[in-house]
């Protein structure tokens, strides 16, 4: 587990009525790696690189998924708070 100033971690929930299907997947990579921190998706016990499009479709996260988007580094805190406002917004229902 990581522990540390420089570690964030949100609860959010899958909005989207799609779930995180290619698109807002690779929207979401894209974001994610924008920033310097390491980001990671939590879905149950599965932990996978939040910039990485085909760990994230492992994930299989349909709508109602409960995600915990965790980053560490010195952008850990807006890293999250921007990949969780995206995945809030339902990628805009795409």
């Amino acid at each position: 587990m990581w522990q540390g100033l420089n570690t964030h971690e949100v609860k959010v929930t899958v909005t989207n009525e799609h779930g995180l299907h290619a698109r807002p997947v690779t929207e979401f990579v894209q974001l994610a790696n924008r920033f310097q921190s390491k980001v990671e998706v939590v879905k149950g016990d599965l932990t996978v690189d939040g910039k990485s499009v085909a760990a994230m479709l492992t994930l299989g996260a349909g709508p109602g998924t409960v995600l915990r988007i965790r980053a560490r580094g010195t952008d850990a805190a807006q890293a999250v708070k921007k990949l969780v406002a995206l995945i809030s917004s339902s990628f805009a229902q795409g």
